[in-house]
């Protein structure tokens, strides 16, 4: 399998929305991101600021305004076949088991799950600390293993470019410790090219390379920051400088952008 993330730029991307009443919602203004190969990249920013709207256009399901967006040097017009997406819910089908649920976006596809398919879904699984579940039920895994079984569904095709949209945001606060470390070692072994949206300052710091702060709508970008910090990573990081200083920069730039939002 292929371990060459892509390369991804996003060219003054805006991007509207027009409501039932006529009145125009500017999402996102002029974005510009260029993002390199096998690169961890975080967003954050105020709620509605534009993150997911941004994951979604990097997608390719949801076109911009203006501006335009290149994966691997090519223009983005449609999804790409080797993009996995991860949301927030796990969205498993709840009748099928924890196998079948890997295999089924190729099925939608009209795919055959060939004999070397199977081996690299029974590899995640194993990656991803799932081993023995695979005939196992949603309803008989908790909250964080269902999450790891849609992270393995979107690994499944080798993807060079890992779309997450608050893949964590609904489980308990332990659970997605657990998820965070799980991640980061699930890309050490598979490295890609990641997007990954959230509200945790300090979950977007220990996991990034680089952490993108977002303005309040329309969402513009008002700090790119470098993460200073060795991998692999560890919780134990949290207490160093270089990671309580990303954060209270990271901290002040949403307050401000906020403060900008509400007077301005």
């Amino acid at each position: 399998m292929s371990t060459a993330g892509a390369t991804v730029r996003v060219d003054h991307v805006s991007r509207h929305f027009d409501s039932s009443d006529g009145e125009r919602m500017i999402a996102l203004d002029s974005v510009s991101l260029d993002i390199r190969a096998n690169e961890f990249v975080a967003l954050v920013g105020p709620s509605g600021c534009g993150k997911s709207t941004l994951l979604r256009i990097v997608a390719g399901l949801i076109k911009p305004s203006a501006g335009q967006v290149t994966v691997g040097g090519q223009l983005l017009k449609e999804p790409r076949e080797r993009t996995g997406i991860v949301f927030q819910a796990a969205t498993l089908l709840p009748w099928a088991n924890v196998l079948e649920n890997v295999f089924f976006p190729l099925r939608v596809a009209g795919k055959a799950v060939t004999p070397e398919i199977e081996a690299a879904a029974h590899e995640l699984l194993n990656v991803a600390g799932l081993q023995g579940f695979e005939k196992r039920s949603p309803r008989e895994l908790s909250g964080g293993m269902q999450q790891r079984v849609a992270i393995c569904r979107a690994l499944l095709n080798d993807p060079d470019l890992l779309l997450m949209d608050e893949p964590f945001g609904a489980l308990d606060a332990l659970t997605r410790e657990e998820m965070t470390l799980e991640l980061l070692r699930i890309w050490a072994v598979r490295p890609k090219t990641v997007v990954f949206v959230t509200h945790s300052i300090s979950e977007a710091v220990l996991l990034a390379d680089r952490v993108v702060v977002m303005s309040s709508r329309p969402g513009r970008i008002a700090d790119v920051i470098d993460i200073d910090l060795p991998r692999p990573r560890a919780f134990a990081m949290t207490g160093l400088p270089a990671f309580t200083a990303a954060s209270e920069r990271i901290r002040a730039q949403i307050l401000r952008r906020k403060g900008e939002s509400i007077h301005g």
